[in-house]
This record gives C-alpha cells, sequence and structure tokens, in this order.
C-alpha cells in the first residue's frame, strides 16, 4: 500500500518530464524552421539591396502557415532603403550591408507549467533571428 501512494504521488511528475522533452523537441523543431525562413527570405533581400514589402510578406505568410502563428505575432525589423554592392570595406556598416531581425512568440516553454505554478503570460517567449548580410545588388 505503501508502494502505491509513493507512486500515485510519484507518477505524475514523471510524466511532466516526459512531456517537456517533447515539448523541447517541438520548440527545437519551430526555431529550425524559423531561421530557414528566415535565411530564404534574406538571400532574397541580398538580391534585392533590401527586404522589400514583397519579401516581408512571403516571409510573414510562410512563418504564419508552417508555425501556426498570427501574422499580427510576427515581428520583422529590416533595413528597407535599397543597399548597393561595394567593393571595399566600410568600417561604419551603413553602406552595402542589410540589416534583419524577426521575432515570433513561443508559447509554451515548460509542460505542467499549472501544476508547477507557472502561469500562460510567464510560460511565453520571444525568439529572436537577427543579423547582417552585405547586398550584391549592383547599381544600374
Amino acid at each position: 500500500m505503501k508502494q502505491l501512494i509513493v507512486l500515485a504521488a510519484i507518477l505524475p511528475l514523471m510524466l511532466i518530464f516526459m512531456a517537456q522533452y517533447t515539448l523541447d523537441q517541438k520548440n527545437s523543431a519551430t526555431i529550425s524552421i524559423l531561421q530557414e525562413q528566415v535565411y530564404t527570405a534574406k538571400e532574397k533581400a541580398k538580391q534585392e539591396g533590401c527586404f522589400t514589402e514583397e519579401i516581408k510578406n512571403e516571409l510573414k505568410e510562410n512563418i504564419s502557415r508552417l508555425l501556426d502563428i498570427d501574422k499580427e505575432e510576427i515581428n520583422i525589423d529590416a533595413t528597407e532603403s535599397r543597399q548597393y554592392r561595394i567593393n571595399y570595406f566600410d568600417p561604419s556598416r551603413k553602406r552595402g550591408i542589410i540589416h534583419y531581425s524577426v521575432s515570433v512568440p513561443i508559447k509554451k516553454i515548460m509542460a505542467g507549467g499549472n501544476i508547477m505554478g507557472i502561469g500562460k503570460d510567464k510560460n511565453t517567449a520571444v525568439y529572436t533571428v537577427s543579423g547582417s548580410t552585405a547586398s550584391e545588388y549592383l547599381p544600374e
């Protein structure tokens, strides 16, 4: 009887560990998909010289579709003015460089958060992919 009582107390905690592993795998896949989509958009922006509205809208559409996230929750901050390719080093990094930052919410970090006293508002995070790349757009 004593073992049954201990099992009843420990089993839910052990199941949380298994659920956490699964949730970590899901979040890792989400991050991987996001990084892949941002990389693809960055390569298009290199050819165009900036993140055009078309590239940004396509990126939002793909992220929204693949990750089942509302488009309003996706934040894209990127260079919108056309940058031309330069053949020298610019120490100010103001010419020829495209900067970008894409943020999406991850809505569940801890499995069993309610059991552990973590509310829904604290069981979320924002994952951001940011970087810079050299423009390949040639002046006409």
